[in-house]
């Protein structure tokens, strides 16, 4: 391309009807370098902290699998990857200056030729999104740990994941990622995570309490050391220290390790293995029979039973059924499908734990409602329902 002289540009600001006057002296002359395909490029837009990740030296990772819609992980957050177009042709200029460069150098040259290295029609826009967690429990329930006598363990064909496995099938940083394998209870076996089997969790944590039982401990002081000792004969040590991780707290008193048993999550684990050998429960049976099943000093409390079990009061006598809120879909319109399948009309007390996992940074269950149902008041008490016909 022929070099512009001053007097070109002044004529063509002038046949643009454009004053010298209000425009930087310096004048950028564009022409396309011989490489300026637009194809090899991709821009993306980041926030500044995702921006200092990068300038620190740590790495973004796109995951996704093929039939998947790609995401973004840092660290510790997750982000939604989208095409956005523009209406200006984005135009990439190496050693560009910008206006406020140009003016902090008033000798900078009248007129600068540059070329362009390459050009494009959109970029990638970053939203930050709730983690894809629902594909880890899904895959690690495909084979159920039953114990270290399992014959269906030697046999099976199921794959076994690894955390690197993990990172490169879910869609959620590593940090999410290893708190949601905590969530669940999952234990790494010869290198392996694995959720244990409800059967066999169940079998090592009625050892561990008719142990305490037996023993007279207090729930609140459990010692690790005699439960290895007692139970070991039993169940792998590592196992029964799986147990108490999960349904304990750990805490060093004189230099041993004791746990203090969470009784909320205890009630509930008993809860759920009375309720699912019976589609539907008589309310008052059932919570006579849960009180005698539990450990003696614990309390059992419906509240306990939230996004585990469902209470119908419409019913006669009233019934509790087993929903588990990690049965449902996680896409926010087919959970709300979902649920307005299972009943029409939701309290907001009721439908509460099993959309509050929906909720994304800073929104309200509230916000949720308001935008996938309907209310109404049903004898003085606000429901809600669907706003689409349900099939």
């Amino acid at each position: 391309a022929a070099m512009r002289s001053r007097a070109e540009v002044d004529a063509t600001l002038q046949t643009a009807k454009l004053n010298p006057a209000e425009l930087l002296p310096a004048v950028h002359c564009l022409s396309f370098g011989p490489q300026a395909g637009g194809g090899e490029c991709c821009l993306l837009q980041l926030e500044p902290g995702l921006c200092a990740e990068l300038e620190a030296g740590r790495s973004l990772v796109i995951r996704g699998e093929k039939d998947e819609h790609a995401v973004l992980c840092s660290k510790d957050k997750t982000y939604d990857v989208k095409i956005a177009d523009t209406s200006n042709m984005l135009l990439f200029v190496p050693g560009c200056k910008t206006p406020e460069e140009l003016n902090a150098d008033p000798a900078s040259c009248n007129i600068i030729h540059s070329q362009i290295a390459g050009f494009s029609k959109n970029y990638w826009e970053l939203r930050r999104c709730r983690p894809k967690l629902k594909k880890l429990r899904k895959l690690l329930m495909e084979d159920p740990y039953e114990g270290p006598d399992s014959q269906k363990d030697q046999t099976s064909t199921f794959s076994k994941y690894t955390t690197e496995d993990l990172l490169s099938l879910i869609q959620a940083s590593e940090e999410e990622i290893l708190h949601q394998l905590q969530v669940i209870d999952a234990c790494k076996i010869e290198g392996y995570w694995r959720i244990l089997d409800f059967d066999y969790e169940m079998k090592l944590l009625s050892h561990v309490t008719q142990l305490i039982d037996s023993e007279s401990w207090p729930l609140s002081k459990v010692p690790l050391c005699a439960c290895l000792e007692e139970l070991g004969s039993l169940e792998p040590r590592e196992m029964i220290e799986h147990i108490l991780l999960s349904y304990g707290r750990k805490y060093f008193d004189a230099g041993e390790v004791f746990f203090e048993m969470l009784e909320d999550k205890i009630c509930r684990a008993i809860a759920q293995m009375l309720l699912q050998n019976a589609v539907k429960f008589n309310l008052s049976e059932f919570e006579e029979v849960w009180q005698q099943s539990v450990p003696e000093g614990m309390t059992t409390r419906l509240d306990q039973l939230q996004g585990l079990a469902l209470v119908d009061k419409s019913s006669r006598p009233e019934t509790i059924f087993l929903l588990k809120v990690e049965d449902l879909p996680e896409d926010n319109q087919e959970r709300f499908n979902s649920l307005f399948g299972i009943r029409e009309k939701w309290t907001e007390v009721d439908i509460t734990p099993y959309i509050q996992d929906l909720c994304a940074e800073k929104q309200t269950v509230g916000a949720l409602l308001t935008k996938y149902a309907r209310s109404s008041m049903l004898n003085g008490v606000k429901v809600f329902n669907s706003r689409r016909p349900i099939s």
